[in-house]
């Protein structure tokens, strides 16, 4: 291979997906860097600009006219950090979230458009082309936040979760086989009937393999719904995922109009409590109980959609 193979294919390539032309492509009036900015801050709950910078290589210069322009349009909100004076703390608004959801929205049907193209029985080999290039450019770097993408489940992916909480905790809190019980009974419940204007699931993968999950579902209570089953692999903690996984579900909760966002938890999952914490979450009860092999503290969390805006 050449140097002018890799040019010929960058040209190929940024020509399929339409990179020189992206504002057309999605029907937005912003750059691929311009959404891509967006993509970043809203799969984050707050991100410095220093960092945004150095994550995605720009000129601070660059940098600094679009977040200007995300300003002036009211997508965004700047405030100094109360640790470091020099540092900028960047977050979307509402406006700013349903601007990146559109561009979401849109970019995957252009995606999806493009996969149509692609015979089903070919698409295990792009993406294994895809996957061989990703690994042989990444020249053994750990894998970044950017890597991970958060997708509806596909075939299979159900009872991954099923077969990953019961391992995952069995290793982790030596919870037994009623745990594993539990979760499936959760997840049965969910495949055989749904609404899914209203209930949903995300996985989060990196590098073509799931690393993580979490559900929303209606709650027995008017108006309100339930996060379940947030989980993140061991080898892919420290990427932020946790909290791009209850941001979804925030997200879509508020976006589909229910009041209030609930879940229960153990106050032994002291990594999952802190994130439902960032997130404004709040303890509304706690009891002992006998679960799982285990004597546990249960704690239910409770969070107004309302009156609540990250």
């Amino acid at each position: 291979m050449t140097v002018q193979d890799i040019r010929a294919f960058n040209r190929f390539y940024t020509n399929v997906i339409g990179a020189l032309d992206y504002s057309r492509q999605l029907y937005a009036p912003y750059t691929l860097t311009e959404s891509r900015v967006l993509y970043e801050l809203a799969h984050s709950p707050r991100t410095d600009a220093a960092d945004l910078r150095a994550e995605l290589s720009l000129d601070a210069g660059y940098l600094s006219r679009i977040l200007n322009k995300f300003q002036e349009a009211g997508l965004i909100e700047r405030t100094t950090s109360t640790s470091d004076p020099r540092r900028r703390h960047v977050t979307l608004t509402a406006k700013g979230r349903e601007t990146a959801a559109l561009l979401a929205e849109r970019a995957d049907e252009s995606v999806g458009a493009l996969l149509a193209t692609v015979p089903p029985d070919e698409r295990p080999r792009l993406a294994e082309a895809m996957m061989t290039v990703r690994t042989l450019l990444a020249d053994g770097r750990p894998p970044r936040r950017e890597d991970v993408l958060l997708r509806e489940p596909g075939p299979g992916d159900l009872g991954w979760i099923v077969q990953r909480n019961a391992a995952l905790y069995a290793a982790e809190y030596g919870w037994n086989a009623d745990y594993e019980g539990l979760v499936a009974r959760i997840v049965a419940d969910f495949a055989e009937d749904h609404d899914p204007h209203l209930e949903r699931v995300w996985i989060a993968e990196l590098d073509g393999r799931p690393v993580g999950c979490v559900m929303c579902v209606r709650d027995e209570a008017p108006a309100t719904a339930r996060l379940r089953l947030l989980l993140v692999e061991p080898e892919a903690r420290g990427l932020g995922i946790g909290d791009r996984l209850v941001r979804a579900v925030i997200d879509f909760a508020r976006g589909v109009g229910y009041h209030e966002l609930v879940l229960w938890t153990n106050d032994v999952l002291a990594a999952a409590r802190r994130i439902y914490q960032r997130h404004g979450f709040v303890l509304a009860a706690e009891k002992p109980h006998r679960s799982f092999g285990k004597d546990l503290n249960g704690q239910d969390w409770r969070l107004d959609l309302h009156s609540t805006r990250e």
